[in-house]
């Protein structure tokens, strides 16, 4: 794999049962780059090793005054120097391809996961968390693929070189070959302290990241309770936290490196010492000392790979055990046996063989049940419960070992969680209680994967989005007017929560899914306008399934169906209507009244409703 074939058309299935095999099935993937940075390592590091030697014959033959011998000692600097300049070229080139195309293959595979996952990954993993890891932690495990072929080579070339000391001067070469192992192992325990405070750096980095992000987000809220000044305190504190964990890491790094100068000197002074000696005494000659030197000095440049491979590793497996741990999560669980309420088929037809999945909606966990091409409105009552019974009736809820056995919801008979990720999305559209807003122009915000059976003036038409119109016509720039020109800023900061909760609503209905999901899709618009989405919604969505997560009356009021789960467990269903005479429960969380008030009251409080919703009237929230 080259650069320019990036990205990979399939960047493979992960070992992800711990980092560290997670970092060999990586160096298996990139097994011809490696073995090719080895090559070229391997010939770099021999050529270096060779130098010594050829300077030792350049410095006898002139002691030997021998003409010939050192023009041939000259001439083989001169091939050994082109050499080393070509394989050291070489090595860097493809190094640095190891390093960029295993970034990229990580990167690949989080963005896959992430496709995957969807809202639901940021529930079972911090958002700090995931940037970290796609962005700080991608970069030190290619750091350690890149490194690991010139460490082999330096590892090859370093015993080569022992092994011909021990041949030709046996006396130097038995304290070389046992000074360079303890060299390597001196620096063994002090790996351990330093991998523990990188680990708490990049901790303590993970949660200021977070916590900046949180504050960028919230930004606007910040700003009208006068919070700045506080959360800006606590990320001066989490930042000095960080700056603090940085200095006593680099601290240890820093004493690793200081052990890697000391020990190879006194190596180098005990072997240069012991060398003079044995030429005093006639056992070598003045050109043999000379390459003895040379290549003991040769030794400390292989020494620093080792240090830097210890360095990767110690900061790469921590890395590739928490990417092993967001790519280990999985949407899928097995489907049950169970069926609808009085075992009947709660399809009432699937599609047919290569056609859409239709039919009823079944949820076996919570009991609930959407007829096709019905507006169901589910009442849970708790924000938390609604949120994960979305995820579920869209088929990519993340498995939990606490439940490895839960059913999976059933539509057309079908289970969502056994069909492959595309089919699933294509048949149910969840859009979440807070959905994100892409930067760029209407136009393209509205330009989503559809049926083509729902234009975007008319999803926009029954998301009551004629003020953003206007708001983004005046933002579209002098001459053109066109509110598709507009540009929506990243996450839509410069429209208010109703404005983005609208546009949202408005893309979900352009895709004119089978089945449409939304999860408190009005919460931040006044009633006035939540009574007209909700009759634009059943326009325009008639013949469809819908279900929508809500206990707004407005939204109850004009629903063919309502189930009410409290708890997260059906325990009614009816009309609107019909539930606030029958079911206390059910009143007391749509009124926001005590269930023991009486029926007389709860329906006139239910005909008052939209105009006693003083939170909520006239005005839509800013955050």
């Amino acid at each position: 794999m080259q650069i320019h074939d990036l990205p990979y058309s399939d960047p493979g299935s992960p070992d992800v049962r711990s980092g560290g095999r997670f970092l060999l099935w990586l160096g298996r993937r990139q097994l011809g780059g490696q073995l090719k940075s080895l090559g070229w390592g391997t010939l770099h590091m021999a050529g270096l090793a060779t130098v010594p030697l050829v300077v030792g014959v350049a410095v006898q033959a002139v002691v030997d005054r021998s003409g010939g011998r050192l023009a041939l000692a000259g001439g083989l600097i001169a091939l050994l120097g082109t050499v080393i300049a070509v394989a050291d070229t070489m090595l860097h080139r493809a190094a640095v391809t190891n390093w960029i195309t295993a970034a990229a293959r990580v990167q690949q595979l989080l963005a896959r996961k992430t496709a995957e996952m969807g809202s639901t990954l940021t529930r079972r993993v911090a958002a700090g968390e995931i940037t970290a890891v796609s962005t700080g932690d991608v970069e030190k495990i290619g750091w350690f693929v890149e490194a690991l072929s010139r460490f082999t080579a330096a590892a090859v070339t370093t015993v080569g070189v022992c092994a011909v000391l021990l041949v030709a001067q046996p006396s130097l070469g038995v304290i070389v070959a046992v000074g360079v192992p303890l060299l390597v192992l001196a620096v063994l325990p002090l790996l351990p302290p330093a991998t523990r405070r990188a680990d708490a750096q990049r901790a303590k980095a993970g949660r200021a990241t977070e916590l900046a992000s949180d504050t960028v987000a919230g930004l606007r809220v910040l700003r009208g309770i006068g919070g700045e000044e506080l959360f800006l305190d606590r990320y001066r504190r989490a930042s000095q936290e960080v700056r603090s964990a940085a200095v006593r890491s680099a601290r240890m790094w820093a004493l690793i490196s200081a052990v890697q100068v000391l020990l190879p000197g006194l190596l180098l002074i005990a072997v240069v010492w012991y060398g003079v000696t044995l030429a005093r005494e006639g056992r070598i000659s003045l050109g043999e000392l000379v390459a003895v030197y040379g290549a003991v000095t040769f030794l400390l440049f292989p020494l620093r790979h080792f240090e830097e491979i210890a360095m990767a590793y110690s900061f790469s497996k921590p890395s590739a055990k928490r990417a092993a741990r967001v790519l280990a999560l999985r949407r899928t669980r097995p489907a049950g046996p169970d069926t609808a309420p009085g075992g009947a088929d709660p399809a009432g037809g699937a599609g047919g063989a290569g056609g859409p999945l239709t039919g009823d909606l079944y949820d076996p966990v919570s009991g609930l049940h959407a007829p096709a091409g019905l507006l169901t409105v589910a009442v849970c009552g708790d924000p938390d419960v609604a949120g994960r019974l979305a995820d579920r009736l869209g088929g990519h809820a993340p498995q939990r070992e606490e439940e490895p056995d839960r059913p999976s919801v059933l539509l057309g008979g079908a289970a969502l969680d056994e069909l492959p990720l595309e089919d699933a999305r294509t048949a149910v559209l969840v859009q979440d209680k807070d959905p994100v807003l892409l930067s760029g122009t209407l136009r393209e915000l509205l330009d989503v994967p559809s049926r083509g059976t729902v234009t975007a003036a008319d999803a926009l038409d029954a998301a009551q989005c004629d003020d953003v119109l206007a708001a983004l016509a005046q933002g579209a720039g002098p001459g053109s007017g066109d509110p598709r020109e507009a540009r929506i800023t990243e996450r839509g900061r410069s429209l208010s929560g109703g404005q983005r909760q609208r546009l949202a609503l408005a893309r979900s209905l352009v895709t004119d899914a089978e089945v449409l999901v939304l999860d408190e899709p009005t919460s931040a618009v006044d009633s006035h306008t939540e009574a007209r989405i909700a009759d634009g919604l059943r326009r325009l969505r008639a013949g469809r399934t819908t279900v929508v997560l809500s206990s707004s009356p407005l939204l109850l009021d004009r629903a063919d169906r309502v189930v009410f789960l409290p708890g997260g467990e059906a325990a009614a269903a009816g009309t609107h209507r019909e539930l606030l005479r029958t079911h206390p429960g059910y009143r007391a969380v749509v009124t926001r009244g005590a269930e023991e008030e009486p029926p007389h009251a709860a329906a006139a409080h239910h005909r008052n409703g939209p105009a006693a919703r003083t939170a909520r009237t006239g005005i839509e929230e800013t955050a």
